[in-house]
């Protein structure tokens, strides 16, 4: 019987935490709870074992109740969300449907099982982002989990909306919660519309690469499973009520990340038998550079100039670090995409 439910788990980060903790905890068998919509994969889980999907929506209470009770769960890691800024841009309301109505309708069901009668031990675990922090200027502090929350695109206002309403369900009924706000992610499994991935295959098929402004906003570039790791231990060991934020103590530009991806992709182009064959429409193919594709276009609205993440705490409280620096996290990430062109080819027509 899954003693733990992951929402979303068929996405980018969900899956690479089920594969995580069916890795780390082998006899433990995991319930993925997913909508699969265009970011939502079945083939993220292949080759797993002890993994159940169940096809469905988080703003379903019923069906997450009785997912709870049924099937005995006791810990409920909560991924499913709309994280695209451009799309919450475009479209807004899916992003509060999902993102705050789900996840309110995920807390009352397990308010309703686990805190009945005498209550039953268990932890909710949110996954958020740093982006509810707002944006950085050049000189100040990195976002700590006292940084008063600042959100400026419709994504990270929804769920900067789901956040409170985490931390509410514990200090108002009771219900063990842990939330954890995260730097930029990349590595295996992410799907093509980010920034690293989208870049890479853009290389590849010798299409454009669309830098908005200048090029120079800044993020924290976090391993995936780096942060799995991170969020395991809060899971786990964790303060009930607590926020932890997790980052890769990778500050870099924009532009940096785009041109470690055109010089690792041109070396790959040298160093790979047959990749100009595969992919002759990419300069690299015949003798140019990847760097020929970067195009600036109009800079998104209301685009946050720096984030930075302060780990000292879940550092100091629980031991996390990750274990990746950015060079060899990209470096086996361009790797994975390289190898795995089945993977992500069907997903372009998305």
């Amino acid at each position: 019987m899954a003693e733990i439910l992951v929402t979303g788990g068929a996405g980018f980060i969900g899956a690479n935490f089920v594969r995580h903790w069916r890795k780390a905890r082998p006899d433990d068998a995991v319930l993925v709870l997913d909508k699969l919509t265009y970011a939502g994969n079945l083939a993220n889980l292949d080759g797993l074992d002890k993994v159940e999907l169940v096809e469905g929506d988080i703003c379903d209470c019923d069906l997450v109740e009785a997912l709870l009770r049924e099937r005995g769960i006791t810990r409920l890691v909560h991924f499913a969300a709309e994280s695209h800024v451009d799309r919450s841009i475009s479209g807004p309301d899916a992003f509060i449907e999902t993102n705050v109505i789900g996840t309110h309708s995920l807390l009352k069901a397990a308010r309703k099982v686990w805190l009945q009668g005498s209550g039953i031990p268990h932890r909710f675990h949110h996954v958020s982002t740093d982006e509810v922090y707002g944006s950085l200027g050049p000189h100040d502090p990195a976002f700590s989990e006292t940084t008063q929350y600042a959100p400026n695109s419709p994504y990270s206002a929804s769920k900067a909306g789901s956040d409170h309403l985490v931390r509410a369900y514990h200090h108002t009924f009771g219900l063990d919660v842990t939330t954890s706000n995260c730097s930029n992610n990349y590595g295996p499994y992410q799907f093509p519309e980010k920034l690293i991935p989208l870049f890479m295959i853009n290389c590849l098929e010798g299409r454009e690469l669309p830098i908005y402004g200048d090029g120079m906003n800044v993020r924290d570039w976090l391993h995936v499973e780096d942060h799995c790791r991170g969020i395991a231990q809060v899971l786990e060991n964790g303060r009930a009520g607590e926020m932890y934020n997790i980052g890769g103590g990778a500050e870099l530009p924009n532009m940096a990340v785009i041109d470690a991806i055109c010089a690792s992709v041109d070396t790959a182009f040298k160093d790979r038998q047959g990749l100009a064959q595969t992919y002759a429409q990419a300069p690299a193919a015949n003798g140019g550079s990847s760097a020929d594709l970067k195009t600036f276009v109009t800079d998104r609205a209301g685009h946050d100039r720096r984030y930075a993440i302060d780990c000292s705490k879940i550092e100091s409280e629980l031991g996390y670090a990750p274990a990746r620096d950015f060079a060899t996290g990209f470096a086996e990430t361009l790797d994975w995409y390289l190898d795995n062109e089945r993977w992500w080819r069907p997903l372009l027509k998305r």
